[in-house]
């Protein structure tokens, strides 16, 4: 099976190997960057020894099927009837907000999140980790079309769900009781937005311990902002520590730090690092959102410091966040995107040569997503590019790709934008 955008025809072969394919080389457990590979595919697995069927790949870069740990499909495709007037993330928060109550119905809600899944999947993901707006009650209707998206995805997309309100919601004992419903009988993890706030470490400990009670990973968004005076990261790992919570606790964002003084910033990471929490960094939405104002030319990228993360042994992911909503106006849920701007924004490039693992293995292992790989016995789901390096990976979008679900070609046809547009009229 293939199709016009495939740069190489893949026979229907029972048994196929992929010869002279190139990996990154953390992947395969080789020295350097890059390392070539060959691949044989049998049963919908990468299987041992070679088959009497083979294909040159040229070279051609693969990855097996990404993970995506922090999107918003809820939010995905309302910017044509929900606008972000300035670019701003107040803007942005005003605009949600406003077409949530309006329009976030069950079938309307359903429809964008379904286009969203379409997109993943025609570009290459596995896994997708998606906050869902939980202020009552939106909470009730968004978790119920996910537990049935989460079906329908069924062996395409593994789908979690992590629920996103206020602090001041954590407050409302019987508001909060019923998210937290939601959220176990979707198999979710627990989420809200960390800013400071006068009670944040009672409502924190308090989200700590209801998760330890009911079995939950802790997801939260933390410190998205460009205020230097906003260092809720380290209120949270504290309360990791002082609670001796011992499940899985990601936290994104966490963009103050890069504005902070360097050694407030680097005494936070410490205590990120003895607290064993998983960042996940969203350069495209950050860098879209942080430090922009009327007339200003933008003085920083809004994405966290990976490095010094990477350097104290914290896990780093980096994930797509939102797709054409107020909070970012353009993306597609590509992570071959994502890797290939964060590469750029966060100059991954002249850096360690495994970063691979922040697009695959670490999102996986932070949210519990069988971990993708390149081994024998690995599931034959693959994306392959035509790119024999990474200057020539990162330097096109790309859009040729193959990719490969149990071991056969898909049909990349993205969904059309105008399937949506009757859902765009604003009265």
């Amino acid at each position: 099976m293939s199709h016009a955008t495939d740069f190489v025809t893949l026979p229907d072969a029972a048994r196929l190997t992929l010869a002279n394919l190139t990996a990154p080389s953390c992947l395969v457990g080789a020295p350097g960057s890059l390392a070539p590979l060959d691949l044989t595919i049998e049963g919908g697995r990468i299987a041992a020894g070679t088959a009497d069927e083979r294909v040159d790949m040229r070279s051609a870069m693969v990855f097996p099927a990404f993970v995506d740990l922090h999107t918003h499909l809820d939010k995905s495709q309302i910017w044509s009837r929900a606008p972000n007037p300035d670019g701003t993330s107040d803007s942005a928060r005003l605009a949600v907000a406003a077409d949530r109550t309006a329009r976030w119905s069950a079938a309307d809600v359903r429809r964008r999140m379904e286009f969203a899944l379409r997109s993943a999947f025609a570009h290459g993901t596995r896994a997708i980790r998606t906050h869902l707006d939980s202020f009552p009650p939106q909470h009730a209707i968004s978790f119920g079309v996910f537990r049935e998206l989460r079906a329908a995805w069924a062996g395409r997309i593994e789908l979690q769900a992590v629920n996103l309100c206020s602090v001041d919601v954590l407050g409302d004992g019987a508001a909060f009781g019923a998210i937290v419903d939601e959220v176990a009988a979707s198999d979710g993890a627990l989420g809200c937005i960390v800013m400071p706030h006068s009670e944040l470490r009672s409502r924190l400990v308090g989200l700590l311990e209801t998760a330890a009670r009911r079995g939950m990973a802790v997801d939260l968004h933390v410190d998205e902002t460009g205020d230097p005076a906003s260092a809720s990261l380290r209120d949270v790992a504290e309360c990791v520590l002082e609670t001796g919570f011992d499940g899985p606790v990601t936290v994104g964002h966490c963009c103050s730090l890069a504005v902070q003084e360097e050694a407030e910033a680097l005494a936070t990471l410490d205590v990120v690092a003895r607290a064993g929490l998983s960042v996940v960094s969203l350069p495209m939405c950050n860098l879209y959102l942080q430090g922009r104002g009327a007339g200003r030319t933008p003085r920083w990228r809004g994405v966290t410091l990976v490095h010094e993360m990477k350097e104290r042994g914290i896990s780093v992911s980096f994930a797509s966040d939102n797709t054409r909503d107020p909070f970012y106006a353009y993306g597609d849920l590509d992570m071959l995107e994502v890797m290939r701007e964060a590469t750029r924004i966060a100059h991954l490039d002249h850096a360690d040569s495994d970063w691979t693992h922040a697009f695959t293995t670490n999102p996986a292992r932070a949210a519990g997503f069988a971990a993708p790989s390149l081994e024998i016995g690995a599931p034959a789901d693959l994306v392959i590019c035509r790119a024999r390096s990474w200057t020539e990976l990162f330097a096109r979008p790309q859009s040729d790709r193959i990719v490969l679900r149990d071991g056969r070609p898909i049909d990349r046809t993205l969904p059309d934008y105008a399937e949506l547009d009757d859902l765009m009229a604003v009265p």
